[in-house]
């Protein structure tokens, strides 16, 4: 019984180490590390794209908080300017011909 333990045994990690080197020798080729690559690639991809929906979402969490319009929405500078905010009219206007 023993020795058809070890025998099965050693066959089993024979077999493992095969698979294990046959693995490696492929991953050191030029399609392997093509696909390596690529997977690389799209692993970037997928990180930027969460961190980005990440930073969308805590932006309109942050907005909603504060109390600012959505983002895209364009927000107004202030109000509009009337005869008693706007200038004054004993203000002289620069003239752009002139040099100040």
């Amino acid at each position: 019984m023993a020795r058809t333990f070890w025998f099965v045994a050693g066959a089993g990690a024979g077999a493992y180490a095969l698979t294990r080197a046959r693995r490696a020798a492929e991953s050191l080729t030029a399609d392997g590390l093509r696909d390596r690559l690529n997977g690389l690639a799209v692993g970037a991809r997928m990180f930027r794209d969460e961190v980005a929906a990440g930073q969308a979402e805590k932006e309109t969490e942050l907005r909603q908080r504060l109390g600012l319009v959505p983002h895209g929405l364009p927000e107004l500078a202030g109000p509009a300017p009337t005869p008693t905010t706007g200038p004054r009219a004993d203000t002289p206007l620069n003239d752009p011909e002139e040099p100040s």
